[in-house]
């Protein structure tokens, strides 16, 4: 729901989509709502409830022909069974759709970094849970890390943050015997990419994405094809 985030997840859809015309591609409708109160402060310290927002901007979508919707705020699907059951039409629940992608990929242990509502919520551990998949969440430290990438970098604009704390984290993960890290935040991506962070990881996005081309009736890229190489960035 940061504007940035949604450009990010925008492209994701159209490079993941197999056209090699305009007018292949899919229908899509975009409700940018920076009205929706923030989703962090909602679940931690009793803010705003941004469920009404949110279901507005659904049903704005709707309105205009949308058929199937998705929200490109992993912390938002903390939301998810207040705001599907007042939509007329499907709701891709992304962390759902990530921790499939990871079983069906045979990961048995995957990190995770997100804000400290999506890690508080258990929305991922949950769907990890179901899919058999065990889950690493940062140290204290750590999520500070991750925190101050998200807020003071990424959503701020700010390209010249320390990333020293950030990649410190990661590597903790990954000592820690995961996989690949979930990059639960659509903020996250995007700072793997501007830091070059060396290490795998699985884009939630792109997992929504595929499931959002499928709906919709659009042929899906082969990932070897697209410039999102893999769901996971760094495994062959």
């Amino acid at each position: 729901m940061g504007p940035l985030a949604t450009c990010d997840f925008f492209e994701k859809i159209i490079r993941m989509t197999d056209a090699a015309k305009d007018c292949e591609h899919i229908p899509i409708l975009i409700d940018c709502n920076p009205r929706i109160p923030d989703r962090v402060a909602a679940i931690l310290h009793g803010g705003t409830d941004p469920v009404p927002e949110i279901v507005k901007s659904g049903r704005r979508l709707i309105d205009a022909g949308a058929e199937i919707l998705l929200m490109g705020c992993n912390t938002a699907y903390y939301f998810y069974p207040r705001v599907a059951p007042e939509l007329s039409v499907p709701l891709i629940h992304m962390p759902r759709e990530t921790a499939r992608g990871a079983a069906r990929m045979g990961l048995r242990k995957v990190g995770l970094m997100a804000t400290d509502g999506t890690v508080a919520s258990g929305i991922y551990a949950a769907e990890l849970e179901q899919a058999g998949v065990e889950l690493a969440v940062p140290d204290a430290a750590g999520q500070r890390a991750v925190m101050e990438m998200i807020y003071d970098g990424i959503k701020a604009g700010n390209a010249d943050i320390d990333p020293a704390g950030f990649r410190n984290a990661v590597e903790q993960l990954m000592a820690d015997g995961a996989e690949a890290v979930i990059l639960g935040c659509t903020e996250l991506p995007i700072a793997f990419h501007l830091y070059d962070i060396n290490a795998p990881w699985l884009d939630p996005a792109v997992f929504a994405a595929e499931a959002a081309v499928t709906m919709a009736g659009g042929r899906v890229r082969p990932l070897s094809e697209g410039s999102y190489g893999s769901h996971v960035g760094g495994i062959s």
